[in-house]
């Protein structure tokens, strides 16, 4: 039996334009994060920096801080929070440290100095409201013309999603951690 050919999905009058993409990995699934990075390695493979700032990880010792030290000073990931969650012990100090690690990577995306800016788990930030999203949507709007920009986490606000170029959208099917096995180095960390 022969298929039917496929159809271009490129429409007919489409541009070859080069711009800085903003992207979204978001959704219940795994992986959100590491898609990011492994766009970070095409961008590093390409001589292109890339910096990575971290909402929630903190100071814990994790493999992707171990392969930028490697790739430096291709790769940097900044870890600016300190492993909080929705079950925090102090909300201010939360919103501070957000807005620290906001203001952080606000800067380097508009220094010119990378061409992809990730922003790791900053959804989860917007949706405890520890950062105003209209903030964001105002920075991505203001960006450099060239920059990409990752925004990853759960529950992407439906503003950032508007403005994306590209929305991914992960879907838990099945996860390790239901049949009680517990994170794998070189996996989750």
């Amino acid at each position: 039996m022969t298929k039917p050919p496929k159809e271009n999905p490129v429409p007919k009058d489409a541009k070859r334009i080069k711009k800085g993409l903003i992207m979204v990995h978001t959704g219940d699934g795994k992986g959100k994060t590491s898609a990011a990075l492994g766009m970070a390695m095409r961008c590093v493979g390409n001589h292109m920096k890339v910096m990575m700032v971290q909402f929630i990880k903190g100071a814990w010792k994790y493999g992707e801080l171990a392969a930028a030290e490697r790739l430096a000073p291709w790769l940097e990931i900044r870890p600016m929070g300190e492993g909080f969650t929705w079950d925090t012990k102090d909300r201010e100090r939360d919103i501070e440290m957000t807005a620290r690690a906001w203001e952080f990577g606000r800067e380097k995306m508009m220094s010119g100095e990378y061409a992809m800016v990730i922003f790791d788990e900053i959804n989860y930030v917007i949706d405890y409201q520890y950062l105003d999203p209209a903030k964001v949507i105002v920075a991505l709007r203001d960006k450099p013309a060239d920059v990409h920009v990752i925004l990853t986490g759960r529950n992407a606000h439906p503003g950032i999603v508007e403005i994306a170029d590209l929305v991914t959208e992960m879907k838990e099917v099945k996860h390790p951690f239901k049949q009680g096995i517990l994170a794998q180095k070189g996996v989750e960390f």
